[in-house]
């Protein structure tokens, strides 16, 4: 859990940066309608749970830098008895002042009421615009009464995109952070051994699922995206999410499926032989992929560009696939060509963090970014062979390898968050034959 005083310190960073002349404000996500009247489970804004910790929705966050009489200030839903028996608790404007730090809080219904005088005097307006219309016409609305009620006295007159700020933030994770990332890279690895559990020749990639996701519940999390199991051709598959598909003893099994803990994402991916063991092109190509995710580990560094990790599993997987005859001529030419991405077509990793996804630059200057102690990635190199492809002999087709784990740049060198989970080819063998 992260200490009101964590939350605090980064609503202070943030309006540092701002200066004083400006307001910040940021919305709680809204409730979303999966059909009729039946909602979504409710997930907090990324954003407003980095500054806030709140979790309810109908919620605005307001930080004026240097206001005298308090500068983080929240706008809240109030206690409702009657509402309360059909939603549950609501938390209220005092209680959001106790136990969330604010400075002040008031009732959501009163911002039109309130919230347009606080940001009177100041020159800018840093936001989310464009991202919610709702929010982006009550903005605007604020705007339109503070111009015509003040006859052209100070108010915003300028929106700058409040990311820019704010997501350089969140690119460092602090020590509490990183523990609730760990938290949900174990809860996610323990959700893979229970779905090999399930993983017997002959059951449905939705049975394996659903002993995954619950693992996942069961330890107190929920999946940080929609989980990949695929079997068989599915594997080649990147972003298969069917789950219908079934298990044949000899085929791979990819899952790949992250655990989030208070807002907080995990990212693993593992493929394993249906069955306990790998067959021979499978153990080749699983090789290939071991090595180079090996190779990238060692590149995430403090010091080290972002795409360094990309680059050396680049080169470990276009050596191996022209020793199997897969790629014709010499590695650099393959890899100047570009051929090999036939093979493997995306990027060896992402942030991760309070998304998993996450976000930050991942260029600076038009350079790549440098790895700094506190940053997040993940590493997942692959090797996929489609079904229909003809120009590789048929024992290679229909593979697909991923190997995917979270690490944290550390001061002393990469920090493997999802070690849980054996990844190495005679611990997956060992772990599907038991």
């Amino acid at each position: 859990m992260i200490a009101p005083a964590e939350f605090a310190r980064r609503r202070g960073e943030l309006m540092q940066m701002a200066g004083v002349d400006a307001a910040l404000v940021v919305a709680a996500a809204p409730r979303r309608m999966r059909n009729a009247d039946a909602a979504w489970p409710y997930r907090q804004d990324s954003d407003f749970h980095y500054l806030t910790g709140f979790p309810e929705p109908d919620a605005v966050l307001a930080l004026l830098p240097g206001r005298a009489s308090g500068q983080a200030v929240l706008f809240c839903r109030e206690r409702d008895p009657a509402r309360e028996r059909i939603e549950g608790a609501r938390i209220g404007p005092e209680d959001a002042v106790a136990r969330f730090g604010m400075d002040d809080a008031f009732p959501i219904e009163d911002i039109d009421d309130i919230l347009p005088g606080m940001l009177e005097g100041r020159t800018r307006l840093y936001c989310h615009f464009g991202r919610e219309n709702e929010f982006d016409a009550q903005l605007l609305r604020w705007m339109r009464r503070l111009r015509a009620a003040r006859g052209g006295g100070v108010v915003p007159r300028e929106f700058v995109a409040l990311g820019h700020l704010l997501h350089e933030l969140r690119l460092y994770k602090s020590p509490a952070e990183l523990a609730l990332m760990k938290r949900a890279a174990r809860i996610a690895a323990e959700a893979q051994r229970a779905a090999l559990r399930a993983a017997r020749p002959g059951a449905a990639e939705y049975e394996v699922e659903a002993a995954l996701l619950h693992a996942m519940r069961a330890h107190g999390a929920v999946p940080s995206y929609p989980p990949i199991v695929a079997a068989g051709v599915n594997t080649c598959v990147m972003h298969y999410t069917a789950s219908r598909g079934k298990l044949a003893r000899g085929d791979l099994l990819l899952i790949d499926a992250g655990a989030e803990v208070e807002c907080y994402a995990s990212d693993i991916t593992r493929t394993w032989p249906v069955g306990g063991r790998f067959t021979r092109e499978q153990r080749a190509l699983y090789g290939i992929v071991e090595d180079a995710q090996r190779a990238a580990i060692g590149e995430v560094r403090a010091g080290c560009p972002f795409t360094a990790a990309h680059d050396a599993a680049t080169r470990v997987i276009v050596r191996g696939l022209c020793a199997l005859g897969l790629l014709d001529g010499s590695p650099r030419a393959a890899i100047r060509s570009g051929e090999y991405k036939r093979f493997f077509p995306h990027k060896t990793g992402h942030w991760i963090g309070l998304d998993v996804h996450d976000v930050g630059d991942y260029r600076v200057d038009d350079q790549p970014r440098v790895l700094e102690p506190g940053m997040v990635v993940t590493v997942e190199p692959g090797i996929y062979i489609a079904p229909d492809d003809t120009t590789v002999p048929a024992k290679w087709r229909g593979v697909g390898i991923r190997i995917e784990d979270d690490v944290a740049v550390g001061a002393r060198g990469p920090e493997l968050l999802t070690a849980a989970l054996p990844r190495r080819l005679d611990e997956v063998e060992a772990l599907c034959a038991a």
